[in-house]
């Protein structure tokens, strides 16, 4: 069977967090090429990591601009999160530049890039921005997005977005960003759509992987019309509100929009669940008790009397901040002004045990966004620049999500991946030479927790661990993958739609450790292990791990070496 493949470049590449989530979705995803360039920045902190992570092999530190179309391969998948400090929640939107300032130019090299590819442009393009991209600039509201919209529309695209909250999904921090994924209309992608309300609220790529309702009474549906230059000249001139809802699809400049409200009870995350324990924090994250008067005065609320360049006067006032940051909560959204021991109104202050206050640790901003732990470690990083990357980066876990869901549409088959984004990915050989010899022992730590409610009257199935996959189960890892004997042998009673849990059972020790069944479907051991040369149909269970007994228990399974019964009667017993 071949493999199917999807080739990826991936721009403005950060340290990586779009393939760590793609990977995550599928081994079909395969960066080819990707590039990351700081401007006016000589110490290249992003692109050291990305290449002490993901090795040297396709990756360009190059302005972009400078870079030629024809040094990029061919690919079938664009992406990346292009610049956007011009419209960042972290300045006013009245100050913000907009597509035409400085860093918002940067769009172009993307246009540049889709247009000079001509007929081997990718097939997909997934893109990540702020929230604000839906309403820049202030002068004239939503012409940066119409203006993207519409220069996609003319190179092929039909294009669906959403505003993603990731926090909203169960995720440990609140961070909304603007997606965007777009494909041409020959795809299979684009074949599938019936009608665009439906797609938007329902069958689209985005609707698929993130469940939402939309909003009554806030449908907008209109055409973006005449030429670039037009729209950013004229689109939505002297009106106070963009026109465009945070979930919608273009399709020939055709907009359809809603705004979306999200649909989700799963697991959730929260700052206090990632943090590590407290007697493995350096000193020099802890706050003094002489700076913390300042800390307290930068999180409350103030009135300031200030003078204008023009010499008015007036009184600037700001809220007060949550001070320590609430731990039974996702965090706050991570700017890229995070680390540093300087009091600061923006960064995050948290509260220990011993009752002592401290900032935020590099692996704990890594949590915060999903990367895998000491993702951003090297020894020529400091803690300050990693805490800047993760600033900038976006949540590993919705583009996972995302990822799964664009496979799913383009092979019509559920995405397998044999790298989750937990998984760290090691220094490669070529940056090996001594360099991490002499360093000080990265953090090994507890893993992340979560908040949930146990519902003893769901369904849970307990599984057969064979003895060559037992090693795997007993790894603590938050993400498994069950693989049930072939399906003749799995016993007709079970009712598949009403299963919830999971417990795999070791024998000779029993079962301890319990899952949410997050998928179930019909798959093969080939999948994961292609040189099994096995495709006998087996169901396969993707799991997520939620919490354990306090040891082992010996339960009797039937004959089929599986059990269905009630979580409550488990937990009973």
């Amino acid at each position: 069977m071949a493999k199917n493949i999807i080739r990826v470049v991936e721009l403005f590449a950060g340290v990586g967090g779009f393939r760590i989530g793609l990977e995550g979705a599928s081994d079909a995803y395969e960066t080819v090429w990707n590039n990351q360039w700081e401007p006016s920045t000589q110490h290249q902190d992003a692109s050291l990591v990305y290449r002490a992570r993901f090795g040297e092999k396709g990756h360009s530190n190059k302005d972009i601009n400078l870079v030629p179309t024809t040094e990029i391969p061919d690919h079938d998948l664009l992406v990346g999160g292009f610049p956007c400090q011009d419209y960042s929640v972290a300045a006013s939107l009245s100050k913000s530049g907009g597509i035409e300032g400085k860093k918002g130019v940067l769009w172009w090299q993307i246009y540049r890039i889709l247009f000079e590819k001509g007929d081997k442009r990718p097939k997909y393009i997934f893109f990540e921005n702020v929230d604000r991209l839906l309403n820049s600039p202030a002068t004239q509201r939503g012409r940066d997005f119409a203006i993207i919209l519409a220069s996609l529309a003319d190179l092929g695209y039909i294009v669906e977005w959403r505003i993603i909250n990731a926090a909203d999904y169960g995720m440990p921090q609140r961070r909304r960003r603007t997606y965007i994924v777009g494909y041409q209309t020959d795809t299979v992608i684009a074949q599938k759509m019936e009608s665009m309300a439906d797609w938007v609220e329902f069958d689209g790529v985005l609707a698929k992987a993130f469940e939402y309702k939309a909003k009554p009474g806030t449908l907008s549906e209109f055409n973006i019309e005449g030429t670039i230059q037009q729209v950013s000249a004229k689109f939505n001139k002297g009106k106070k509100v963009s026109p465009f809802g945070n979930a919608g699809v273009m399709m020939n400049r055709h907009v359809y929009s809603v705004d979306a409200e999200p649909v989700y009870d799963g697991p959730r995350q929260t700052l206090g669940g990632n943090l590590v324990d407290e007697n493995l924090v350096p000193e020099d994250f802890f706050i003094s008790e002489e700076d913390l008067p300042k800390w307290k005065y930068e999180k409350g609320a103030k009135k300031i009397n200030r003078v204008s360049k023009e010499g008015y006067e007036y009184v600037f006032s700001e809220g007060g901040m949550a001070f320590p940051d609430y731990l039974d909560q996702p965090s706050r959204t991570i700017i890229t002004g995070e680390g540093g021991t300087a009091p600061s109104r923006f960064k995050h202050v948290v509260k220990t045990k011993s009752g002592r206050y401290r900032r935020l640790l590099p692996i704990e901003l890594e949590r915060m966004n999903m990367f895998p732990d000491n993702h951003t470690y090297h020894p020529e990083v400091t803690d300050g620049r990693r805490a800047f990357l993760m600033g900038n980066a976006l949540v590993c876990g919705i583009v996972e999500q995302i990822g799964k869901s664009l496979y799913q549409f383009i092979y019509d088959e559920a995405p397998v991946s044999s790298r989750p984004i937990f998984i760290k990915r090691d220094a490669k050989p070529m940056l090996d030479l001594g360099l991490f010899a002499d360093e000080k022992p990265i953090f090994v730590v507890n893993r992340p927790k979560k908040e949930y409610t146990l519902d003893k009257a769901k369904h849970l199935l307990i599984g057969l661990v064979k003895k060559d996959n037992e090693d795997y189960f007993l790894k603590e890892e938050p993400t498994k993958i069950y693989y049930t004997g072939k399906t003749s042998s799995f016993p007709s009673t079970v009712a598949l739609n009403k299963l919830y849990y999971f417990m795999p059972y070791i024998k000779e020790k029993g079962v301890r450790d319990l899952y949410l069944i997050r998928v179930a479907r019909v798959g093969s051991k080939a999948e994961i292990h292609p040189e099994s040369k096995d495709e006998d149909p087996r169901l396969v269970f993707e799991l997520e791990y939620l919490e354990s007994l306090p040891n082992y228990e010996m339960i009797k399974l039937n004959r089929y070496w599986f059990k269905d019964t009630l979580l409550g009667k488990i937990f009973r017993e």
